[in-house]
């Protein structure tokens, strides 16, 4: 049985093990989400990453070990109560067809509603509050499905806002972004928890982009937590390799001083100024053939990439 939930801590998993018709994908996890604080799932693909977080939003029952929200059983508490304390993004979320962002919205709402399922002052505050922080205020009576990727995110996670949970969990919030919103949507989220104090617990495949917008990181690998803690700390070359099988050196970012994970090329790749062959350009009509280089001027220099 997990110990009670530290004060400083908003959930605590313990002994959590997830299993998927049959088979085990989660074993035995430890996972403490520091309250106030940004913590990232990082690993391999099928390491257990999402399985593990859907686990903590009581999506997925654990096979053993618990799950403490707040210091309670989460599994004990009713639906309505966990929903006011936690919300919950998944990979792929779809909206009804004529579905406006404020009507999405409003579906935030719906732990708060009484029987009548009324929207009262304090629920139009909440929606009208989500709209701003996400800056969809000029987007509010759109249709959600004539939006962009990136608003599309925006509006999903106005939804998660008007909850007013204390604690979001958003499973590859960057899925299917382009770089540009992939940045708007991390840097929105990290926002609202310094602006907040929301605690926040995101998968995310960029370990860049976990190291950056993240205080802690989760390292998971076949299902395993093979080490947790402050960012900075954890971002080594020993873990990318344990973690992802890859070669990797990290250097500190000249602008911000925070870790940064460079994979190291292929032996093949690196051998070579560019990874495809370039024919031999054709000699002017005028001229005699003579050999020509087959280097490619465009091509990025290879000097100083690590091995």
């Amino acid at each position: 049985m997990a110990a009670p939930a530290a004060p400083d801590h908003a959930l605590v998993g313990s002994g959590l093990s997830v299993a998927i018709d049959g088979t085990t994908i989660v074993h035995d996890a430890e996972i403490r989400l520091e309250r106030g604080s940004v913590t990232a799932l990082v690993g391999h693909n099928g390491s257990g990453k999402s399985t593990l977080l859907r686990s903590l939003a009581r999506v997925l029952p654990a096979a053993t070990g618990s799950v403490l929200l707040d210091g309670h059983d989460i599994h004990q508490l009713p639906t309505r109560e966990v929903a006011r304390r936690l919300a919950y993004l998944p990979q792929a979320s779809s909206a009804s067809a004529g579905m406006t962002v404020r009507s999405l919205v409003e579906l935030g709402r719906a732990p708060h509603l009484g029987r009548l399922g009324f929207l009262g002052r304090d629920d139009r505050e909440a929606i009208d509050w989500a709209i701003a922080a996400t800056d969809l205020e000029a987007y509010a009576e759109r249709r959600v499905d004539t939006l962009s990727g990136g608003e599309r995110q925006r509006a999903w996670l106005a939804l998660a806002l008007a909850q007013r949970a204390s604690l979001l969990l958003l499973d590859e919030p960057t899925t299917y972004l382009d770089v540009r919103h992939q940045l708007d949507v991390m840097d929105l989220v990290r926002r609202l928890n310094r602006e907040t104090g929301i605690t926040v617990c995101w998968v995310l495949h960029d370990l860049n982009a976990a190291a950056t917008f993240s205080d802690h990181m989760v390292w998971l690998r076949q299902g395993r937590v093979i080490a947790s803690g402050a960012s900075d700390e954890l971002m080594t070359a020993e873990l990318v390799r344990e973690a992802f099988d890859i070669d990797a050196a990290i250097v500190a970012d000249p602008r911000t001083g925070r870790p940064v994970c460079l994979p190291a090329l292929p032996a093949d790749a690196a051998s070579s100024p560019s990874a495809v062959p370039v024919p031999p350009a054709p000699a002017p009509a005028d001229e005699p053939h003579t050999a020509r280089s087959t280097v490619n001027p465009l091509a990025p220099s290879m000097e100083g990439t690590p091995a």
